[in-house]
């Protein structure tokens, strides 16, 4: 048991400077440290309790005189004295509560620090650069100006509204609202699914607990109205499959790199991007086939492409650069066309009347999808497949190893025959009216 000594008072403790462990009485084993001056700094002095704890002598620190005062400095020693006599050991106690501050404190993350770390790790996931730019800026413009420095622990269903229900500039939408959700309903669907992602992973990562708060179903769905109730989808608008042929027969009176890429989309029934980044290596001219890498799809698979006797033929037509290996460059760059430069052609071709109807080159994956179900008896798996659709769920996609490359050879080949085709004009004969 340490030894009882006569409580020395505030004034005393003031002017205690030898450098050393003094004991200043009012609670067993409290000691006032004093070290050693520097220079012309105060000299530095701390509060200490020594106890026998479990068999052994401790130490445990009080904090630094004169930040806590005598009296603070007995409360505290008659405490953890109080503790010791229970059976407690203070000091454990403190570091198991300093542990978990500390765990809990690196648990503090706020939304854009847990968004900059789900986008690093998911970089491969963005289907190309374009996307994962929406990504950031989808969020710099509409979420962290709200969400960005909130703690995602503190992040409520009432926050993500009001994310969702922001006044924004621009068009408004037809009733004249111009809150977010209804002026520009499809990015601020986009936007709601990306917080989404981001607070599943603050859950995940143990930074946020409880139910996500960015969900459709059930939640928010009770406080807003569908996306299709706001703003109807709008599909493309895509030239019919009667016309295609009188199409293709106008599009090959245009020259240009950009309306020979336009007629390979068509008559590939690819997306444009494959189309613009296609390179020669790509292409077996003799077995007429096309292989898209993974990295330049959608599905990040790699997608084979019969290639129908009308596109071998423009392909062995046209001239191949020594500068690079794309099959449509931009001539004066070489580098790839423009997503733009295609829906030029067609803007180019309405204007000189040669395209009487209002489309564009997306449409053309429609127009093939309705020829092969209006026109033909191919299964909808061949036609599917044709469009670089992963076709069924994940159980018949690991039991069909194939891609039905024979059955869709056959059905490019009808395509670019029926592409070949002008309409028949419709005739009318009138009739004599009877006498």
């Amino acid at each position: 048991m340490p030894k009882l000594i006569r409580p020395l008072t505030a004034v005393e403790i003031n002017h205690i400077s030898t450098p050393g462990w003094h004991a200043v009485g009012g609670v067993a084993g409290l000691l006032l440290q004093v070290g050693h001056s520097i220079a012309d700094r105060p000299t530095p002095k701390c509060w200490l309790l020594r106890r026998m704890v479990g068999g052994k002598r401790q130490l445990m620190g009080l904090g630094p005189y004169p930040e806590v005062s005598l009296a603070q400095a007995r409360e505290a020693a008659k405490k953890f004295s109080d503790a010791i006599r229970q059976g407690r050991n203070p000091a454990e106690e403190r570091r198991a509560k300093k542990s978990a501050l500390s765990a809990a404190k690196a648990r503090q993350k706020t939304f854009r620090q847990c968004a900059a770390d789900y986008l690093s790790r998911h970089r491969e996931d963005h289907t190309n650069a374009k996307h994962a730019a929406q990504w950031e800026t989808t969020l710099e413009t509409y979420a962290y100006p709200r969400l960005g420095n909130m703690l995602v622990s503190d992040i409520t269903m009432r926050d993500v509204l009001d994310v969702l229900e922001q006044p924004t500039s621009g068009k408004a939408a037809p009733n004249g609202d111009r809150r977010f959700w209804y002026a520009k309903t499809e990015t601020a669907k986009r936007l709601l699914g990306r917080i989404k992602s981001i607070l599943d992973f603050a859950t995940v990562n143990d930074y946020r607990t409880g139910s996500n708060p960015a969900i459709w179903t059930g939640l928010l769905s009770t406080q807003l109205p569908a996306p299709d109730k706001v703003q109807p989808t709008v599909h493309h608008p895509a030239v019919p499959y009667q016309e295609i042929g009188l199409f293709l027969a106008n599009l090959r009176q245009v020259e240009g790199m950009a309306a020979r890429a336009l007629e390979f989309l068509v008559l590939t029934a690819v997306r444009s991007g494959s189309v613009r980044s296609a390179e020669w290596q790509e292409i077996d001219l003799e077995a007429a086939l096309w292989t898209i890498p993974a990295e330049h799809t959608k599905t990040k698979q790699v997608h084979r492409v019969p290639l129908c006797p009308a596109v071998v033929q423009m392909l062995k037509a046209l001239p191949r650069l020594a500068r690079g290996d794309l099959i449509f460059p931009n001539m004066r760059s070489g580098k790839a066309l423009s997503d733009a430069a295609l829906g030029k052609v067609m803007r180019d071709m309405q204007i000189k009347g040669l395209l009487k109807i209002d489309a564009v080159p997306h449409g053309f994956r429609s127009t093939f999808r309705d020829w092969g179900a209006e026109v033909t008896n191919y299964p909808d798996e061949v036609r599917k497949a044709a469009s670089g659709h992963q076709v069924g769920d994940a159980v018949q996609q690991a039991y069909q190893r194939g891609d039905l490359l024979d059955k869709r050879r056959r059905m490019m080949a009808d395509w670019g025959a029926f592409c070949g085709r002008l309409p028949v004009p419709s005739t009318v004969t009138a009739m004599r009216r009877k006498k």
